[in-house]
């Protein structure tokens, strides 16, 4: 088995020179995934010299239906609700409003562990670049793409290391743009393409967020 990358910031650097036609524009913002993608989106970001903030995605799950996700809410507002899938469980509107409630609360509560009490960045308009440390089954992506939409930014990249041949088709039209490195047919999971896959933890985190490049207002 071939080992792709040394850890997540050798894969960011590699994945920042397929990116470079968005270096030095003002209208471009790096996500990162947590907690795995942050490394790589803090090298990304660096490279391109744009400002850095996390995507921090939850799945609105229904309790008393185990295994029901009814959409997702991610950083700044971004929200998603398939009403299909809500009509179809009988879902009600309180139920929604609750759930939504109870995520956004976790939401902020990770928001003030990662990044303090740093203002988040507006979307709207903007070009965003999407990145994590790889794509196994895209669940979690096309949760976070589908929430980020509502934050109406203008154009969505997705960048990764690495990520089975069929990726493009599991994230579909949730994204504007897809870029992957490397697509190994025997992919079987993320982690056996890097050399050093550690957790990345809090305050591994909390250190990239506060050495990223700030977000320059007008």
């Amino acid at each position: 088995m071939i080992r792709l990358f040394n850890d997540r910031i050798a894969a960011g650097s590699a994945l920042a020179s397929r990116l470079l036609g968005y270096a030095g524009r003002h209208d471009v913002v790096v996500l990162g995934l947590p907690r795995g993608g942050v490394p790589v989106a803090w090298e990304v970001a660096r490279v391109l010299g744009s400002p850095l903030e996390l995507l921090l995605v939850r799945k609105l799950g229904v309790r008393d239906q185990s295994g029901l996700i009814v959409g997702a809410i991610a950083g700044g507002g971004a929200l998603n609700v398939d009403p299909q899938v809500v009509a179809d469980n009988r879902v009600s509107p309180q139920q929604i409003d609750e759930i939504v409630a109870s995520e956004s609360l976790e939401l902020i509560r990770r928001h003030a562990l990662y990044s303090g009490n740093r203002q988040l960045v507006s979307l709207e308009g903007r070009t965003v670049i999407v990145v994590d440390d790889g794509v196994a089954t895209g669940g979690t992506m096309r949760a976070a793409l589908k929430a980020l939409r509502s934050a109406k930014p203008a154009w969505i990249v997705v960048a990764v290391p690495v990520a089975p041949p069929e990726a493009q088709d599991l994230i579909g039209t949730a994204a504007d743009e897809f870029i992957c490195l490397a697509s190994p047919p025997d992919f079987q999971s993320v982690g056996q393409y890097y050399r050093d896959f550690g957790l990345t933890s809090d305050e591994e985190i909390r250190g990239l967020v506060a050495r990223a490049i700030p977000e320059v207002r007008k």
